[in-house]
């Protein structure tokens, strides 16, 4: 499918399904190096990040945990600038090493939000790794660690990625052109 319809949205093909997969191998490459020995807990960001996980761990090697948080700030294809924590932390992690593992970032105040309470949670260090980046829209100054893909700033669905909870089960990305 190179062109989709969703709700009132037309989507074409963006990024295919193994060009993803190639882009998670490497940021999962990346953090077995960097955390071995260090047994991280993996803090994944439902809904979108489900995708990315699971591709993310079948590459990783360490001994790790994990563990799920689930935010939103997001009503149809926009940010409503407010982050709600619809179910919670259920791990202490007071000095454990965090991976917060999220589907996409663009403004990046989810990952603020987040971090700013994992601080509070006397986290020993939090790393952020992500399956895409929108540099451009990105608003803030902290360090994104682990980066799949950086894409310009179009909405895109798919992978992980919704509509109005619509084509998260897609296999490859779409963006919107109308």
């Amino acid at each position: 499918m190179s062109r989709i319809k969703v709700h009132d949205k037309e989507f074409e093909i963006y990024i295919p399904q193994d060009q993803i997969e190639r882009a998670i191998k490497k940021v999962a490459d990346n953090i077995n190096r960097d955390f071995a020995g260090k047994n991280p807990l993996f803090l994944i960001v439902l809904n979108g990040a489900f995708m990315f996980a699971a591709e993310l761990f079948k590459n990783v090697e360490i001994e790790c945990e994990i563990s799920f948080v689930k935010l939103s700030s997001y009503s149809g294809t926009a940010s409503t600038s407010v982050v709600r924590e619809l179910i919670g932390l259920d791990h202490s992690i007071a000095g454990r090493n965090i991976v917060l593992v999220e589907d996409i970032i663009d403004s990046g105040l989810t990952m603020l939000f987040t971090i700013e309470k994992l601080k509070k949670l006397q986290a020993n260090e939090v790393k952020i790794a992500t399956m895409l980046f929108k540099p451009k829209a990105f608003q803030y100054s902290f360090p994104i660690d682990y980066v799949g893909l950086e894409i310009p700033n179009d909405f895109i669905i798919g992978y992980g990625l919704d509509y109005n909870e619509h084509a998260r089960n897609l296999p490859d990305i779409y963006k919107i052109v109308s």
